[in-house]
């Protein structure tokens, strides 16, 4: 037998929390790919953080080697893949590279909304989907409910999906006969030349950039001379080999193999994801099909709390982008926080994530500011600017429209839920599109959203209105124009950026309230009234003032003459009339630190 034929290459997909990383452990206990004495919950979430709160951030790969019933051996190549929708990009590249997939879907919640966006992809992707329900132990299973919820949401034959339980153990025997059976070996031929595909990497600090590649032709071995197709530097490999989970060195890779490779690659620009490795000696004449480059959606800035830590927070950032390629940051200055960083994220989930991790991981103490969306600005010639902040919006004399991103929002809900939800969608402007009942207990609302509305609470809202039953699924679907603002804080006449914000014209005046309150509060007193407004262009619609700290000029005052209090209250009201003319306002920084944590709750 050609030993692709023995090859198959698999991945899990399925919504948040329907069981796909307890699937991956019961195959590498059946397969006895781990040592019994290092087993243990989520093997294949290598982060403290991914096991506390029960979710994968990062794709992985592993190979285990089964014998199947009718005595042939088999070598399966699994790539675990993220649930949740931040992390959608690292599922395309498992999709990638695999010829079929294992569609895990829950006996008791049934369909969810990640469930039909990630089964799409597979469709998309040619793959084989074998379609598994998950959890049957549980006292609120209903299996056959979801084989029809499979076929009529996502359109696929669910008659012949197994029936398992990762907890139990149950079914795990048949789903690896199914995959051997129904999940065609890959193609590919060793005399081709060289063409490997980079589905993720990441840094050793000792071997450098360590890439995850899946063979298409030819092979891959140690002492070859490589080529990045897209970057055109050359390299020789020193090591290539397989993962079980932990990395094992093995003399050659070949067509079908997921392995991977180290070349002594210094940085991972130089091995980007998507790219294709070939034959220096011998390349392919065309590079494999690649990936869309990531673009960060939401922005965020991060300052040390301390500032002298600004060089170990860039050294933490560039640690972190090693491992995790769509992080995107660069250097930005405020006046309040001193210098720090703008990030761009995939997401808030991917935020929160990436903030934890340079906690944990690298010991830095860092104080976030309010995420935000990019805008597009069209000048009054033309141009279209690409915004990431309030400071850099140009006068309102220039701007003919400003764009906002929009998503496309799938939330399936209960019927009963319906009209809150309904509610909270269209309280964030968001834009009906159909609602469809998929079974007699549940609901599909699909609705458009400008993003920088679903960013704040609104799956907290969402949460809360349909008592956490509730689960969405979205889609960037590009930029649309509205009536939008920039309402710039003053506080004693004098503009901080570092309070603007952009909102829907009609939002204005509300939120401008609730932050010039908030200033109040925080402010110290001064010596003289202090104004905190907030302004649309040269129109102040909010206005609260400090009032002034009092000194008690009379005190040493004891009877007397009238003319001489009268005297030394005329000269404190003209010393606060001049200290108001030409006094400033220090804004302690606490005040700042304070203002952005109320922001995040």
């Amino acid at each position: 037998m050609n030993k692709s034929e023995e090859l198959r290459n698999f991945c899990i997909i399925a919504h948040v929390d329907h069981g796909k990383s307890t699937l991956a452990d019961r195959f590498l206990e059946f397969t006895n790919s781990v040592d019994f004495n290092k087993r243990r919950d989520q093997m294949l979430d290598s982060m403290d953080l991914e096991r506390e709160r029960g979710l994968t951030v990062k794709l992985s790969p592993v190979q285990m080697r089964y014998s199947a019933r009718d005595g042939r051996k088999y070598v399966l190549n699994l790539i675990d893949t993220p649930g949740h929708v931040d992390f959608s990009y690292e599922v395309s590249r498992s999709l990638a590279a695999c010829e079929g997939a294992l569609l895990v879907v829950d006996a008791s919640q049934g369909v969810q909304a990640r469930t039909v966006a990630n089964a799409y992809l597979a469709v998309s992707q040619g793959l084989e989907i074998i379609p598994v329900i998950n959890k049957i132990d549980l006292p609120h299973a209903r299996a056959e409910e979801v084989k029809r919820e499979i076929e009529d949401i996502i359109g696929i034959d669910a008659s012949d999906a197994i029936l398992a339980s990762a907890k139990e153990g149950i079914g795990i025997e048949e789903i690896l006969e199914r995959i051997v059976k129904q999940i065609p070996p890959p193609g590919g031929s060793v005399d081709a030349p060289l063409q490997a595909l980079i589905f993720d990497s990441i840094y050793d600090n000792y071997r450098g950039v360590i890439c995850y590649v899946r063979l298409f032709n030819g092979t891959l071995r140690v002492g070859q001379a490589i080529k990045f197709m897209a970057t055109e530097r050359g390299y020789e490999v020193e090591e290539v080999g397989t993962f079980r989970p932990h990395l094992v060195p093995v003399d050659e890779l070949g067509p079908g193999d997921v392995g991977y490779v180290i070349a002594n690659v210094k940085s991972l620009v130089e091995a980007r994801v998507g790219d294709t490795i070939t034959d220096a000696l011998r390349p392919a004449e065309t590079p494999l099909p690649g990936y869309e480059k990531i673009k960060p959606v939401v922005f965020c800035g991060f300052y040390p709390l301390d500032s002298d830590d600004y060089g170990k927070l860039r050294e933490s950032l560039e640690k972190l982008q090693l491992n995790d390629a769509s992080l995107a940051f660069e250097p930005e200055t405020s006046a309040a926080l001193g210098f720090g960083f703008r990030c761009g994220f995939l997401g808030l989930l991917h935020m929160d994530i990436t903030k934890e991790r340079l906690s944990r991981e690298f010991g830095v103490e860092l104080v976030a500011t309010a995420p935000n969306v990019v805008y597009q600005v069209v000048l009054s010639d033309g141009t279209i600017l690409e915004v990431h902040r309030p400071s850099d919006f140009p006068e309102s004399g220039r701007i003919k429209e400003i764009r906002e991103p929009y998503i496309r929002l799938t939330i399936f809900v209960n019927p009963d839920c319906v009209g809150k939800v309904m509610q909270l969608c269209q309280n964030r402007r968001g834009q009906f599109v159909i609602m469809s009942y998929i079974t007699q207990n549940r609901v599909r609302l699909i609705y458009d959203l400008p993003l920088a509305e679903f960013i704040g609470d609104f799956y907290d809202k969402l949460n809360s209105a349909t008592h956490g039953f509730a689960s969405l699924d979205y889609e960037h679907i590009g930029f649309r124009a509205d009536d939008l603002v920039k309402v710039d804080i003053l506080i004693h006449g004098e503009q901080v950026d570092a309070f603007s914000f952009i909102c829907h014209r009609n939002a204005a005046y509300h939120r401008a309230l609730a932050v010039v309150q908030r200033l109040k509060e925080l402010i110290p007193r001064q010596l003289f009234e202090v104004a905190i407004q907030a302004a649309v262009g040269r129109k102040v619609i909010v206005r609260q003032s400090v009032r002034p700290l009092k000194k008690d000029v009379l005190a040493k005052c004891y009877g007397g003459d009238v003319t001489r209090k009268r005297k030394l209250l005329e000269k404190q009201k003209e010393g606060k009339r001049r200290m108001k003319q030409v006094g400033r306002v220090m804004i302690p920084q606490e005040a700042f630190l304070a203002f952005l944590q109320m922001e995040e709750k």
